[in-house]
C-alpha cells in the first residue's frame, strides 16, 4: 500500500492542524499509526489506532491529539490542537501488515510509510 500525506504547514503556538494519509487500498485490516521525527531525535509514536478502532497517544499529545479514520474514504486522519513549538517535526503515516497487532512503543509492526509532512509551530 502507498500513502499520500498532506495538511502539514506552519501554525502558531495554540493553533490546530488536520494531518491526512491517503491510501491506494484499503486499510480495514490494518492497524495504523501517526509517527513524527524532528532533526537529531528519534522517531517517536503519536498516535495509533487499531483494526477494531481503539486509540492509542503518548503523554506528551495525550487530550491534544485525535487519530481517526475512514475507511470508506481509505484515509487516516490526525487532528492536531493546541500545538506546542515541541511538536513541530516530520510527521509519518504507517500501517501494520493485515492482521498484525501494533501499538506505540515497537515501530517494527508497521511495514509501510507515507513520506512524511512537515509541521512548524512556531511560538
Amino acid at each position: 500500500v502507498q500513502f499520500v500525506e498532506s495538511g502539514g504547514g506552519v501554525v502558531q503556538r495554540g493553533g490546530s492542524l488536520r494531518l491526512s494519509c491517503a491510501a491506494s487500498e484499503s486499510t480495514i485490516f490494518r492497524c495504523m499509526g501517526w509517527f513524527r521525527q524532528a532533526p537529531g531525535k528519534d522517531r517517536e509514536g503519536v498516535a495509533a489506532i487499531s483494526r477494531a478502532g481503539g486509540t492509542m497517544y503518548p503523554d506528551s499529545v495525550k487530550g491534544r491529539f485525535t487519530i481517526s479514520k475512514d475507511n470508506s474514504k481509505k484515509t487516516l486522519y490526525l487532528q492536531m490542537n493546541s500545538l506546542k513549538p515541541e511538536d513541530t517535526a516530520k510527521y509519518y503515516c504507517a500501517a501494520a501488515a493485515p492482521f498484525v497487532n501494533c501499538g506505540l512503543g515497537d515501530d517494527r509492526p508497521f511495514r509501510d510509510w507515507g513520506q512524511g509532512t512537515q509541521v512548524t509551530v512556531s511560538s
